[in-house]
């Protein structure tokens, strides 16, 4: 078997599940405000749908991560292709409130939630050290380009008539089949099924010896305050990002009086950025490591470095006018370059704690929590906040703190952790040496 072309297929299959999973997130922004419009919903209403649907995403994608870490990806992106066409196709013939809730909520949640621990281990167990950051920013810029594709698609249907959001959602649902189907087909299973070792090398200090991986428990890893840590500084970027992608347009249209199609150009440029920050920040993330010396360290570095460019980014929105649009521009780009960090980063460290071999399930789980609670809690309090108060000012701001929190909980990531073997093993070396 070619390891190296059948380490492409990987990153090409996950390439394809993250521009579906993040098209649904990019559209949402777009269509929200027609689907309000034309069905009489309040944002709260039309946002509180999302939150449900990622909230089921969050169980799914724990289920998602066991059976990756037994048969690879390949049946789980064919169950996504069908439950992320059925979330679009059914949500598009809806008539009333609860059946856009069960339609969406239920389909897309299972579809989108088969998408994102599979995408992201799946690469993380072909590539670690000093090569994966590279090659999941070549597998995230299917993010980016869905952002910019499919909004660029949507937006003139929707700008000459409202209406049509039904008939859009009913081509992505044909569009994203053909994809996953595709990703499907591509998709291999871990590289020790083919008797191959993951590309790259993790910084070894010198004088270290390499140690078989530890096979850890969930209820080992749960214990331990590094794996907490990522969950903790995940949700809080997730919660913040995840307001911000769901209000955005509404921001600049309602708050700032832009035109629909002004407002989603800007938008569009986070993908477009993203396009070019998504394997360039890998390129740095990776060269980080190899500055270190140490891959945790490395990845630690980096996922400081993140919210803080989160909470820069909110602040120029809060400075934004109605005709700010080199703010707008900017905080766009800063937005991209945050995205291109942190959801890689926090995979890549918490791989370097607990290893590959433990990944699939500690992930599964560790984002039924995050994305259980983040993107739920930042999609519907933008949108509460905004009708409570009567601007988006109060929503950017709880999306700042969200970064804040992140950025603090970063701060204090554990750059090393004993797993329970090496733990035994030091407390028996020192019960022998007292001993003597």
């Amino acid at each position: 078997m070619d390891a190296k072309k059948t380490s492409w297929c990987v990153v090409a299959s996950a390439w394809l599940a993250v521009f579906c999973l993040f098209g649904y997130r990019a559209t949402f922004a777009i269509f929200s405000g027609p689907m309000a419009q034309t069905m009489g919903w309040t944002g709260a209403q039309v946002s509180l749908g999302y939150s449900m649907m990622m909230t089921l995403y969050a169980t799914t994608a724990f289920f998602s991560g066991m059976i990756l870490d037994r048969w690879g990806t390949k049946p789980v992106y064919f169950i996504a292709a069908i439950f992320c066409m059925l979330g679009f196709y059914t949500t598009a013939k809806v008539t009333s409130l609860t059946a856009y809730y069960a339609c969406y909520a239920v389909f897309a949640g299972i579809g989108t939630g088969m998408l994102w621990v599979s995408s992201t281990v799946s690469v993380r167990k072909w590539f670690i050290g000093g090569s994966y950051a590279k090659m999941w920013g070549i597998a995230f810029a299917g993010a980016p380009m869905a952002q910019v594709l499919l909004s660029l698609g949507v937006k003139p249907m929707l700008v000459q008539n409202a209406g049509q959001w039904r008939d859009a959602m009913s081509y992505l649902a044909w569009i994203f089949l053909v994809l996953l189907l595709v990703a499907s087909a591509l998709a291999k299973k871990n590289p020790d099924h083919y008797g191959l070792v993951p590309f790259g090398t993790a910084p070894v200090k010198a004088g270290a010896a390499t140690k078989e991986e530890h096979l850890w428990t969930i209820s080992e890893a749960f214990k331990t305050w590094p794996l907490w840590a990522s969950i903790f500084a995940f949700m809080g970027c997730v919660c913040g990002e995840f307001l911000i992608w769901t209000q955005i347009v509404r921001y600049w249209t309602a708050d700032l009086k832009m035109p629909l199609d002004l407002a989603t150009n800007l938008y569009v440029i986070i993908g477009v950025a993203g396009i070019f920050t998504m394997p360039l920040l890998g390129i740095v993330a990776d060269k980080a490591v190899v500055y270190y010396g140490d891959e945790v360290k490395g990845r630690k570095a980096m996922l400081i470095l993140a919210p803080s460019i989160g909470i820069i980014a909110c602040i120029l929105l809060l400075m934004m006018k109605g005709d700010s649009i080199i703010l707008a521009g900017v905080s766009c780009v800063l937005f991209a370059v945050y995205w291109a960090i942190e959801p890689g980063g926090v995979v890549g460290y918490a791989g370097s704690i607990f290893g590959n071999k433990s990944l699939g399930k500690l992930w599964g789980l560790a984002t039924w929590i995050i994305m259980g609670i983040g993107p739920a809690l930042g999609s519907f309090m933008g949108g509460y906040l905004a009708d409570t108060t009567g601007n988006f000012i109060a929503s950017i701001q709880f999306a700042m703190g969200a970064f804040v929190v992140s950025l603090l909980v970063a701060l204090t990531m554990p750059l090393r952790y004993q797993n329970p073997g090496e733990a035994a093993e030091e407390a028996h070396a020192t019960e022998a040496a007292v001993a003597k």
